[in-house]
């Protein structure tokens, strides 16, 4: 189907919007200052997978052939140069950020980041000293010669390029060398002998600085600038595409070597002759350049001590117990009697970990299945699932295998269950699960009973602390059983034979049944009866979807996104989208739940999901959304949702230009959603007290 290009965000494009969200809390004076620091960690991290994946993505479709790129929407160069106009601004506002509003900070709370020329002289005997003991062995310095010496850089890794010139000849040829800083094997601040009163720390680029005149001893360092290459992490390709066109994208990637580089960043400071020999030494485009300041990989910046000064911290948000699980004396009657839902990180995780160790140890547990996408290095789930082979349970679970950038880790976890005896399924070829969901058989009074955890989040109990996802326990037939027939698919790789009346399945009708609800509100509208759709995702892209809440609109549907991440849909434009309104909260956790609500005449429809409304996980993934039939946790979602909306200190306004201007605050009433949804569950964590007490 034609489109208008101009009716969609391009995806990448939005992608660099949310960044520079990221970028926006890092710049917030009322922000913490090591909480703002974070946030430039963040934000880096974000940009360096987003160049080892997307924009290694978008070289190559440059590279594939003219007809091939004739069936993109937009052509690829053309996105790339964008891409790159993009990055290159936000780099300089980065730099401006860290260089005129976080150093001077720091040096205020006595904490002085300095540079090589800045040193005492017992900071440079200290600093000598550090590169001698503890960095000569890594350095790796390599005198460049053109057309004959091409080093190896590693992925990621942390250089200096050196200008140089032959000692005792001041006018004659420029040299050039390269040196690594060894960032992987030491800590990249360190302390330096201070007075009392202040912090002095030194970054190891600047140590190597310092001391790299030893390393050319027949020549005059004139100079120094850092840089940086990325490789394509070639995680992509199965993921984005499908058909005959994955095909010819594949086929012509088979041609190319492997791992190429993505990018080469490097100081904007650094001389053009300089930027040209390492260009041609490197084999690199024009397009695989990306100017930065004076450091790299600066999601470091997590590591940069703060000296116990908890006041440039925030004030942590201490998880609330959820009581009804927590001080259950019978756990699985408690979720058989109601449905449960706890709110993380809000609520403490404990309810999910018991969930598997009260499986493991109840002697009428006969069964356990999970689903893993992705899975802490420690984990007492993990431990439970174990343990609970120990105690004769059947354990199995799926592990999915290629979780971006999380699948070396996924399969040790699924070695470690194997030999613990726990029957391990690993994932399809071209197929990826991104479904999060457990299910328990117990025999009670001789029948099977099935209990069930369904999360908008993985089981990962690090990233339980910091994203925002809800997770739902539930005894309900009209689940359970569904969610049995998914985990029966997913271990004999059978259809199953039933449709899904309740569940909306990935490859099944996840896509079909979003679209019969966005169309019945259509019809409703076309009747003159209120319709209304609010979608709460991480990303929206697919533009079928995106077409259809554009119809949606036209026909007088009332429509609210929050949208924490990329957004393809333009919003507010007359005659396209004028009754869509899209904000983005980005705060101190990461927002990762997905919530779809449909006013279906007064009979609203409100389902919580692991899929986000990309093409590729309504068409090619496993994906699951559970609808919420309990009356007071739909209440809750309900009310979660409508704080969130009304959002005005950390929410940001999307539109097609990618300003991110926050919303305007009406009212002399500050919401901050994420402070008042901690509250609201903490009132309603006293609530449970007190029902507590009087039971006891």
């Amino acid at each position: 189907m034609e489109r208008e290009t101009s009716n969609y965000i391009e995806r990448d494009i939005s992608w660099l919007a949310f960044n520079h969200r990221v970028l926006q809390e890092a710049a917030d004076s009322t922000v913490p200052l090591f909480e703002r620091i974070k946030f430039l960690a963040i934000y880096s991290s974000n940009l360096g997978e987003f160049f080892a994946v997307r924009v290694a993505q978008q070289r190559n479709l440059v590279r594939i052939g003219k007809k091939t790129k004739r069936e993109l929407d937009l052509h690829p160069r053309y996105v790339l140069r964008n891409i790159l106009s993009i990055v290159n601004k936000q780099q300089e506002e980065f730099s401006d950020i860290f260089e005129n509003q976080i150093v001077p900070e720091l040096r205020k709370n006595g904490i002085f980041l300095k540079r090589r020329l800045d040193l005492s002289e017992d900071q440079k005997e200290f600093v000598e000293e550090y590169f001698k003991q503890n960095m000569l062995p890594y350095v790796q310095p390599v005198l460049l010669v053109k057309n004959k010496i091409r080093p190896f850089l590693t992925n990621a890794s942390l250089y200096l390029s050196v200008v140089m010139r032959t000692k005792g000849k001041p006018n004659g040829n420029l040299h050039y060398a390269i040196v690594k800083i060894p960032s992987e094997h030491l800590p990249r601040f360190i302390e330096l002998p201070s007075s009392k009163d202040r912090h002095d720390l030194i970054m190891i680029d600047d140590i190597v600085r310092h001391s790299i005149a030893w390393l050319f001893p027949g020549y005059d360092v004139l100079d120094t600038y850092s840089i940086k290459l990325t490789r394509d992490a070639e995680l992509y390709i199965d993921d984005e595409f499908s058909g005959d066109l994955l095909q010819k994208i594949k086929t012509s990637l088979r041609r190319r070597n492997v791992g190429p580089a993505s990018r080469l960043v490097y100081d904007r400071q650094m001389p053009k002759e300089l930027l040209k020999y390492l260009q041609s030494v490197l084999e690199l485009e024009n397009y695989d350049l990306l100017p930065e300041g004076r450091y790299h990989n600066n999601f470091d910046f997590f590591k940069l001590p703060y000296f116990g000064m908890k006041q440039l911290t925030r004030k942590s948000l201490d998880p609330l117990e959820y009581i009804p699980l927590e001080r259950s004396t019978d756990f699985f009657k408690t979720i058989k009697e109601k449905d449960q839902l706890i709110h993380l990180p809000y609520h403490s995780y404990e309810s999910v970990v018991r969930f598997f160790q009260e499986a493991a140890h109840d002697p009428a547990v006969t069964h356990i299945k999970i689903i893993q996408y992705r899975v802490g290095p420690t984990s007492r789930i993990m431990e439970a699932l174990m343990e609970a082979v120990d105690k004769g349970k059947r354990v199995s679970a799926f592990m999915e295998v290629k979780a971006r950038f999380d699948e070396e880790a996924n399969i040790h976890w699924g070695q470690k269950l194997e030999e613990a005896g726990v029957k391990v399924h690993y994932s399809f070829p071209g197929l990826k699960v991104h479904s999060k969901a457990a299910i328990i058989r117990r025999i009670e009074n001789g029948k099977a009973v099935l209990y069930s955890y369904l999360s908008t989040g993985n089981f990962h109990e690090l990233t339980a602390k910091i994203y925002s996802d809800l997770g739902l326990f539930t005894a309900d037939t009209r689940l359970t059983g569904e969610i049995a027939r998914i985990f029966s698919l997913l271990e004999t790789r059978k259809v199953p034979e039933k449709e899904f009346r309740h569940m909306l399945v990935g490859q099944f009708n996840l896509r079909s049944e979003l679209v019969n609800m966005i169309k019945n509100e259509i019809e409703n509208a076309k009747k003159g009866k209120p319709a209304k759709i609010t979608l709460k995702l991480n990303s929206l892209q697919d533009q079928d979807m995106i077409d259809l809440l554009y119809e949606a609109s036209q026909a007088d549907v009332e429509i609210k996104l929050i949208v924490r991440g990329i957004c393809c849909l333009v919003p507010g434009e007359p005659g396209l989208s004028d009754n869509i309104s899209v904000i983005s909260i980005v705060d101190r956790y990461l927002e990762h739940a997905r919530i779809f609500m449909f006013h279906n005449d007064g009979e609203e429809k409100v389902y919580l999901s692991s899929a986000d409304w990309m093409t590729r996980n309504l068409s090619y993934r496993i994906e699951t959304a559970f609808p919420v039939y309990d009356p007071d946790v739909r209440k809750l979602i309900k009310n979660i949702i409508e704080v969130q909306l009304n959002d005005n200190v950390k929410a940001r306004i999307i539109d097609k230009n990618g300003k991110n201007k926050y919303v305007v605050r009406e009212s002399g009433i500050p919401v901050q959603s994420q402070l008042e949804t901690y509250y609201y569950l903490k009132r309603q964590q006293d609530i449970f007290e007190k029902e507590y007490d009087v039971e006891e």
